[in-house]
């Protein structure tokens, strides 16, 4: 198999890769809180081979060497955390991060210890409290738990009425009396890159990273670095369609030319050896 074949694979693989991005992007268009999944590439295993002592003549502008690659390859898959608009809907339970900032769930796992992951989706609901009926508390679309400042689930007495403020407090009315219950736990990526996507909208650290290292209270950075919540509202995805269409087209149009590529390798590969025979 020639260089010019293997080229045209590898590119065709990384391609396709960013195909299936585009097309996850688009679908999760409509999912709440959707951040856009973008890859980047990089040559692969690009050298340098030198002119044969022909090609150096005096005066000749002619680089000493030619650069010979096998194509490009996926290095990593990022999501774009830029903001995503705002809708209004009225629901009380119905949270919208305006600003660098994630919601912390509790899901599911065989030991004691708390297994988080974060997200963006505020789309959260009460739900009755197994261990107590008195009790409602506050889970995602997944049905996993919200957690508050000290890591705890967000308990709701049953039949209150919830109200969350700017900077995430919570405060439960009943029979017209207002009691503070905690705070709704915010945390600020310092390092977005130790976060991986799991399932749509939804986050986990990296291997080896720890919360402390990735993630800040948003409560301690500066006045003007704090995320706060919007109550009543929640932040659809910042997927933009006419620009994943258009990069597709793109993305299809360079996928086509490496097809066209190898077909063309195999062609002169096939004149050769019927010249050799």
């Amino acid at each position: 198999m020639n260089n010019s074949m293997i080229s045209a694979m590898v590119s065709m693989s990384g391609i396709q890769k960013r195909l299936d991005l585009l097309g996850e992007n688009i679908a999760n268009m409509d999912t709440v809180g959707y951040k856009r999944k973008e890859a980047t590439f990089e040559d692969t295993l690009m050298r340098v081979k030198s002119q044969t002592s022909t090609m150096q003549l005096p005066g000749r502008a002619t680089p000493n060497g030619f650069e010979l690659g096998f194509g490009s390859r996926v290095t990593g898959i990022s999501n774009n955390f830029t903001q995503g608009s705002i809708k209004e809907t009225g629901n009380p339970t119905d949270f919208a991060v305006e600003g660098n900032a994630l919601f912390k769930v509790e899901i599911p796992s065989e030991g004691e210890d708390i297994v988080a992951a974060y997200t963006r989706a505020g789309d959260f609901h009460l739900q009755p409290d197994p261990d107590d009926a008195e009790s409602m508390l506050l889970v995602n679309g997944q049905g996993h738990y919200v957690l508050n400042a000290e890591n705890e689930r967000i308990a709701v007495p049953a039949g209150a009425e919830l109200k969350v403020d700017k900077q995430g407090n919570i405060f439960t009315i009943l029979n017209g009396e207002s009691t503070a219950a905690g705070r709704v736990q915010l945390l600020t990526p310092i390092r977005q890159e130790a976060l991986t996507s799991v399932d749509g909208n939804l986050f986990t650290l990296v291997a080896g990273a720890t919360e402390e290292g990735v993630l800040a209270d948003t409560a301690t950075l500066p006045a003007n670095q704090q995320a706060q919540i919007r109550q009543g509202a929640l932040e659809a995805s910042n997927v933009n369609m006419v620009d994943e269409m258009a990069e597709m087209l793109q993305v299809q149009r360079a996928y086509q030319l490496a097809a066209r590529a190898l077909t063309s390798s195999e062609t002169m590969s096939g004149l050769a050896n019927n010249l050799r025979g």
